[in-house]
């Protein structure tokens, strides 16, 4: 053994025996194709004893193991430098770096550091997080690097991603399901947020899940079927077909994020017909109701300007999506998805079933006399639902 190498394991060994070792990390794999990319090492208490957490990336997956001091030494012996040339020791006080070239030669660099370190002995801290971006999946999807960062071109929606799994985990946590829980992700697209939901509820509630991922691309659907067979998902499926013309058996969850125009309407009424306890909907697009108040001529002084008779459209739109779905039982609730800066596309629509008395007149009122002020004939959503205001 280079003898660099052994003063890099002898650093490691007496950090850990003095519980100095804030991490370590091995990279740089000596075979290009060796599966196993690199290797994050920290330092953990369970039931009273010091281990250590050694977190295997792989190319597909990630596997964590806990091991004590000598086994960790022994690990370390066999991987440098047969399995990674470059290895990184953090300890409360100082960096210690070791670089192995293709040759063998083992170069050896301490650095002192400034700030003050701190152990981490939480062993849970990854389960904690929504969304982990160092799963294989985000890779494939194209939104991080083979490492699990977020790409700089795709830190937007990461975010976006994130705000939802935050939300959509504030609604399903305190809802009782009976057995697996059946989802459809209506207009699924690339898969961005249905990978998503699939992470949050299998790996942070630890949830039985059937998601399905609605999309009428079948080279769409043909890729993101791939890369779940690759990583080994289960519950997880995407299905070729358009909105309307997909209707599931049962239906507990239903999801359609920026469903252009009546695309939305028709997810809506899919998840009315099959009376799903929840229903989330990011509108996308109001171009019916906005051509039915351009046709009527009923222009007041808002919606004679284009732009206001755009937004104008919206508000009227999702209003009366929402009182719908309040009409047959649903608890409504409209918020934020994410900041305008991000999106102009920020509206979420939240509809909860309810045991509430449904079809109740006076929504059929206020409904009507929206439609009357505005010169609106009929709402989308009304004709695929087939009752009129």
């Amino acid at each position: 053994m280079p003898e660099n190498i052994g003063r890099f394991l002898s650093s490691v060994a007496e950090a850990a025996s003095h519980s100095t070792l804030v991490k370590m990390t091995l990279s740089k794999p000596a075979d290009k194709r060796d599966e196993l990319r690199n290797v994050y090492v920290k330092p953990v208490l369970i039931k009273e004893q010091r281990l250590f957490a050694f977190t295997y990336h792989y190319e597909r997956r990630d596997e964590v193991k806990n091991y004590d001091v000598a086994q960790t030494l022994d690990i370390l012996r066999e991987m440098i430098p047969n399995r990674f040339l470059n290895a990184m020791l953090f300890t409360v006080d100082e960096d210690v770096s070791l670089l192995v070239s293709g040759k063998g030669k083992a170069t050896l660099q301490t650095k002192k550091v400034q700030e003050c370190r701190e152990q981490n002995l939480d062993h849970d801290k990854q389960k904690n997080r929504l969304i982990n971006p160092a799963n294989p999946w985000w890779y494939q999807l194209g939104l991080t690097t083979r490492e699990g960062k977020v790409t700089a071109d795709m830190q937007h929606k990461f975010k976006q991603i994130y705000k939802y799994a935050e939300i959509v985990e504030s609604l399903v946590k305190p809802m009782k399901f009976d057995g697996s829980v059946h989802i459809a992700d209506m207009g699924a697209g690339k898969g961005y947020l249905t990978f998503a939901l699939h992470e949050l509820l299998t790996q942070r509630l630890q949830m039985d899940v059937d998601i399905k991922g609605v999309e009428i691309r079948p080279d769409l659907v043909l890729k993101i079927n791939e890369i779940i067979k690759a990583d080994g998902l289960k519950g997880l499926e995407f299905v070729e077909s358009s909105i309307e013309a997909y209707h599931p058996e049962k239906l507990d969850v239903l999801i359609a994020l920026h469903a252009c125009n009546t695309a939305t309407d028709d997810a809506i009424a899919s998840g009315i017909k099959a009376n799903a306890e929840l229903i989330v909907c990011a509108p996308c697009c109001h171009k019916q109701i906005r051509q039915e108040m351009e046709r009527s001529g009923r222009f007041d002084a808002i919606t004679r300007y284009g732009i206001f008779l755009e937004r104008q459209a919206v508000m009227i739109t999702d209003t009366i999506r929402a009182l719908i779905l309040e009409y047959f039982g649903y608890k409504t609730q409209v918020m934020e998805f994410i900041e305008m800066e991000h999106t102009p596309k920020n509206v979420l629509l939240v509809g909860k079933k309810t045991l509430k008395k449904a079809k109740d007149p006076k929504i059929i009122r206020q409904i009507s006399d929206l439609k009357t002020r505005y010169g609106i004939g009929n709402h989308y959503l009304e004709t695929v639902l087939d009752f009129n205001c």
